[in-house]
């Protein structure tokens, strides 16, 4: 697995994320979500230059430009609930991507710290031969990308998969690279410290979706 991170050089990118994680801030529910969207956005760009590209000719008021596009036809993929303020932010820079939506949760059968992943919903185009970003803001053990993953990919086949996510727990990373196949690219825009006894990353910054969307039941 091709690992991309993209804090470790500074940028407006780790503005962003300091905001998302803060106590004092994380009230505003709007706020919130416009700067995952914005981290979104950021992450869209960098994603942008592995890409395949090909000359075009732009005709100007003034003349012709040579310049290049991408050629990639790109599927944004997001993850129910907590992905969807990034999956914006994936849209605002490939508008003319297709869409698709996947419902993961963790289930707690027996009402303990242990789980199972339920994915149940699904929405999501054709994939055969595209280019697929699947996007979530958390990725704790990893177990929600990869039942997903194994969901889409069990119908259609992707040419290339990159998964995008805003914080990543090392466990995570791991789990990835133990059970997606080689030529996938994981962009993360923070590497947190570790995993507690409940699996939530520390420090994190707590329930994404909550913060974004208000408390579930």
């Amino acid at each position: 697995m091709y690992i991309h991170y993209l804090s470790e050089e500074n940028s407006i990118l780790n503005h962003f994320l300091a905001q998302i994680r803060d106590v004092s801030v994380q009230n505003d529910s709007m706020r919130f979500r416009r700067n995952i969207e914005r981290i979104g956005e950021i992450m869209a760009y960098e994603l942008s230059k592995v890409l395949d590209y090909k000359d075009k000719s732009v005709i100007t008021p003034l003349g012709t430009k040579e310049t290049t596009e991408i050629t990639n036809k790109i599927v944004l993929c997001s993850i129910l609930r907590a992905g969807l303020a990034l999956h914006t932010g994936f849209m605002n820079i490939f508008d003319n991507a297709d869409n698709g939506f996947v419902s993961a949760y963790r289930h707690h059968p027996n009402n303990d710290d242990e789980f199972i992943i339920k994915v149940e919903y699904q929405a999501a185009p054709n994939l055969e031969g595209k280019t697929l970003l699947l996007i979530d803001p958390m990725l704790a053990t990893g177990q929600s990308i990869v039942a997903v993953f194994e969901k889409l990919n069990a119908e259609q086949k992707p040419k290339e998969i990159h998964i995008a996510v805003a914080i990543a727990a090392p466990e995570g990373v791991q789990y990835l690279q133990d059970n997606l196949p080689e030529n996938c690219h994981l962009w993360v825009a923070a590497l947190d410290e570790k995993l507690n006894e409940k699996n939530y990353i520390i420090p994190g910054l707590g329930d994404a979706g909550d913060l974004a969307y208000g408390i579930k039941l």
